[in-house]
């Protein structure tokens, strides 16, 4: 009792409770598949639950083709409508729980004929051996009710409790706007990192409005228009270059972006580095896919794809040849960010634009041989610099949803429907 309690009371005051449930009777919730032959096996299990009063079950029934399970119709809504749905699930002998593990709303018309596109429901958060998956929709015109869909697909040997589980109507979501700025800037026949740096410093102070929450600048700011090699540049972060950045960040109060070369002990990355407004480093990415001409220049790899949560939303850090590869943008959108930053020499601008539209982020660049723009998430370059020392500027809002009109919001679905689980066959392999 005290858990749902505890759940009950955060719900917020100005959201309306369409479902509230953790215990289950014979009746209450309805089963659901595409056809007799694929219906897994539904049960309420009284002995497995997370507050104590049992939850609803699924099993595989060894049938490979078993795709189905709850569901329950709320009524109450309308077009435009806004809910959050929770739900609690505890999983066994499931492969790939981002596609096999399945919570989804089906908007139904007032003659209960589906409108619009499902919504899947996409986040989930590890709670012992129960995971929390949570999220928001908007319900499309025509809207009087909804199915909430809890089910398992294809996991013939596998089970799924669902428990606790609430739809909320709540307010629309307050946009979150973010200003961004990046910079085209090229220096030339400069002497050293800290001239190179400083016309970059210029260019900020020059081109970039006030009230800018995130500035972007290119890959290597500390090599390009020097006669230096990268070992030569190379710095410790924090480092003088950071020290300098942080100065603008601070005096700013915006994040800045920047690519480096960095020196830890004897091995040299290439390196972006988050700062944040108040002048901390607030994390740094080291370039994952190194072409063979940084490898030969002394460059190791980076070996993971970190996120950042910012206090206008999360954002990753890809550099230049990381455009070439489908894991690097995937990987980030997959923990949750919403813009990615690039700071890139030069790349391939076709695939740059494939990388913001397949994952469903905004991506913005700053190059040399590259474009400098800001592109939304269905390819299109909200601004862009064109000219040497100017800088792009767009206003972007973060809780905007983009729908494809067959195919609904892609970026949660793209979530539920990526098959993380096919092995991949090892590259160059020849059978």
């Amino acid at each position: 009792m005290r858990i749902w309690l505890l759940l009950a009371l955060t719900i917020p005051l100005n959201a309306q409770v369409l479902l509230q449930q953790s215990a289950f009777a014979p009746g209450e919730w309805t089963t659901w598949s595409h056809r007799p032959e694929t219906m897994p096996r539904t049960f309420i299990d009284t002995q497995v639950s997370r507050g104590g009063r049992g939850s609803l079950g699924i099993n595989g029934a060894s049938n490979g083709a078993a795709y189905g399970g709850w569901q329950k119709q709320v009524g109450g809504l309308e077009g435009g409508s806004w809910v959050r749905l929770r739900a609690y699930y505890k999983a066994e002998s499931v492969a790939a729980e981002n596609w096999q593990v399945v919570a989804r709303l089906d908007w139904r018309t007032a003659a209960d004929k589906r409108v619009g596109e499902p919504a899947y429901i996409p986040w989930t958060r590890r709670q012992n051996e129960w995971s929390e998956l949570t999220g928001e929709a908007q319900a499309p015109a025509g809207t009087a009710s909804v199915i909430v869909e809890l089910m398992l697909a294809n996991a013939p040997q596998g089970t799924v409790w669902w428990d606790e589980i609430s739809l909320e109507r709540i307010p629309p979501p307050a946009a979150r706007k973010v200003n961004i700025a990046t910079v085209n800037l090229h220096p030339k026949q400069t002497s050293d990192s800290e001239e190179s740096v400083s016309q970059f410093i210029a260019t900020i102070a020059k081109t970039v409005p006030v009230n800018t929450d995130v500035i972007l600048l290119p890959e290597g700011i500390t090599i390009v228009g020097t006669p230096k090699t990268i070992f030569e540049v190379a710095e410790t972060i924090p480092g003088p270059t950071t020290k300098a950045l942080s100065a603008v960040a601070r005096a700013r109060k915006s994040y800045i972006v920047a690519g480096i070369y960095e020196r830890e002990g004897h091995v040299m990355y290439n390196t972006a580095v988050l700062i944040d407004r108040n002048g901390e480093l607030a994390g740094k990415y080291r370039k994952v896919y190194l072409p063979r001409e940084e490898v030969e220049r002394g460059l190791t790899p980076g070996t993971h794809f970190p996120v950042f949560k910012t206090d206008f939303g999360t954002v990753g850090l890809m550099i230049c040849y990381d455009v070439f590869f489908a894991e690097p943008a995937r990987a980030l959108a997959n923990q949750g960010a919403e813009m990615i930053l690039m700071p890139i020499w030069g790349g391939d601008e076709t695939l740059a634009k494939a990388r913001a539209i397949e994952n469903g982020v905004f991506l913005v660049t700053s190059g040399y041989n590259h474009p400098t723009y800001i592109m939304d998430p269905t390819g299109e370059r909200l601004a862009q610099a064109r000219e040497q020392g100017t800088a792009a500027t767009a206003t972007v809002d973060l809780a905007k949803q983009y729908s494809w009109q067959w195919l609904g919001e892609m970026r949660t679905r793209r979530l539920k429907e990526l098959r993380m689980d096919v092995a991949v066959p090892t590259p160059g392999a020849l059978r």
